[in-house]
């Protein structure tokens, strides 16, 4: 089996944004994973890029223009002025105005777009954008901290190449955003798992959610109940993964792994360990089709951060030291330093071994209903994302990809310090 080829994309600004105080989203989480990816060196064996930044007309692709107008307009210094369309557009205590708050949904989405584009043009095989996987954003609604959501964007231009398109969400809540949006095609099959009960949030995800139309029995949920740990979750996954890759057979994946799935985490209540999560990934991997690697949800950040590393060393098929490299953040990982700390908790498992297979024979019942893999049309494949944008503003492109000039492609050789031979490294940050 070849090596993949693997291209990681990363906005050394990404991580600057805050919610405001108290809030359990902390986009610091994302200069964490970086600072641990850049000290174990797993930057030499992928191309890294400081990715596009997506501009209105991007997000509209997908969401409502006057949503993403608003989106655009409004500050913390303003917001008393869109009073009547806080209330409209969901925005307030879970996904409050902040400084900066458009530019970050255009740094997120920009990066899932981008890695949309090189996998349809086969310049990668797996693309990783850990800022991305911002999964309950409805079309003109924020939800769960998400505002732009960015998934159904990047799948979006993933059809103009593939006529099927998986998702698949590992977060702990379900993937409802990305749900809705496909809710009525067969182009695109989403797998949820995901805690339901209890008016877990968003309180959808019941297995019997299947899709409406041309898109019933492509929508997946697999409903779990507290304290799951890792033999149960790893042997239901591949069990119903298994089953839908046979079936579906799509060309393309695109896989969230929201960490807050991880025991110990600030808003979960599962006991998955970061080596069950990886093997999540693995198993995925495995089947070598094109990867769109996303983030998602995780609150417990030095987890997350350790997670999204495992999970990028998995797809560089490298093994990493469990002893943490010393970096910026070092005291962040304290006090055991180690890669894969405990993560157990106290949560007992209610999952019991019947439930687990009730839940694998009413996917695979389900599976059974379709004929097959859907079939597609022949019909003329719409430009892509790049070559569209540049051509209709091509009288002054600067306007339109001003980040993308200065920036360029790739970082530059000499952006960082490469800890192990004292000086800028030979590969770019």
């Amino acid at each position: 089996m070849s090596k993949p080829r693997v291209t990681y994309f990363y906005d050394p600004d990404v991580g600057n944004f805050h919610y405001g105080p108290g809030h359990p989203m902390k986009p610091h989480r994302l200069a964490l994973t970086h600072n641990l990816v850049l000290h174990y060196g797993l930057y030499r064996q992928m191309e890294v890029y400081r990715p596009y930044r997506a501009c209105a007309q991007d997000l509209a692709n997908f969401h409502s223009q006057e949503y993403i107008d608003f989106l655009q307009r409004v500050t913390p210094d303003n917001q008393k002025q869109f009073a009547d369309m806080l209330g409209r557009f969901n925005v307030g205590d879970d996904c409050p105005v902040f400084d900066g708050l458009f530019d970050f949904c255009s740094m997120y989405t920009g990066a899932s777009i981008e890695g949309a584009v090189k996998l349809n043009n086969q310049m990668c095989d797996i693309a990783v954008n850990w800022a991305g996987g911002l999964h309950h954003a409805k079309k003109s609604e924020a939800s769960g901290f998400c505002y732009v959501n960015d998934i159904v964007v990047a799948i979006q231009e993933l059809l103009k190449r593939h006529p099927r398109v998986l998702y698949i969400d590992l977060d702990i809540h379900h993937g409802d955003g990305v749900e809705e949006a496909f809710f009525l095609t067969d182009r695109v099959m989403t797998v949820s798992f995901h805690k339901y009960g209890n008016h877990f949030f968003p309180g959808t995800g019941d297995m019997y959610e299947v899709g409406e139309g041309p898109g019933k029995f492509y929508s997946i949920n697999v409903p779990l109940k507290d304290g799951i740990d890792d033999t149960g979750y790893v042997s239901l996954f591949k069990a119903v993964m298994s089953k839908v890759m046979e079936t579906y057979q799509p060309s393309a994946i695109v896989l969230q792994c929201g960490a807050d799935s991880l025991g110990c985490d600030r808003l979960g209540c599962f006991n998955l360990s970061i080596s069950g999560h990886g093997e999540c990934v693995q198993y995925m991997k495995s089947f070598q089709l094109p990867v769109l690697l996303l983030g998602g949800g995780g609150y417990t950040i030095r987890n997350v951060a350790r997670c999204w590393t495992h999970e990028t060393a998995i797809v560089l098929d490298q093994d990493l030291p469990l002893e943490l490299p010393y970096n910026d953040y070092f005291e962040y990982f304290g006090p055991d330093f180690h890669l894969h700390p405990d993560t157990t908790t106290s949560v007992p498992n209610k999952n019991t071994a019947e439930y687990l297979r009730e839940i694998r024979r009413h996917v695979e019942d389900n599976l059974k209903k379709l004929q097959g893999a859907p079939g597609v049309m022949m019909q003329e494949i719409p430009p892509d994302f790049f070559s569209r944008t540049i051509d209709e503003d091509k009288d002054n492109p600067e306007e339109r990809f001003p980040q993308r000039e200065r920036d360029g492609h790739r970082a530059m050789d000499n952006e960082f310090y490469d800890p192990d031979r004292g000086e800028a490294g030979d590969t770019p940050r």
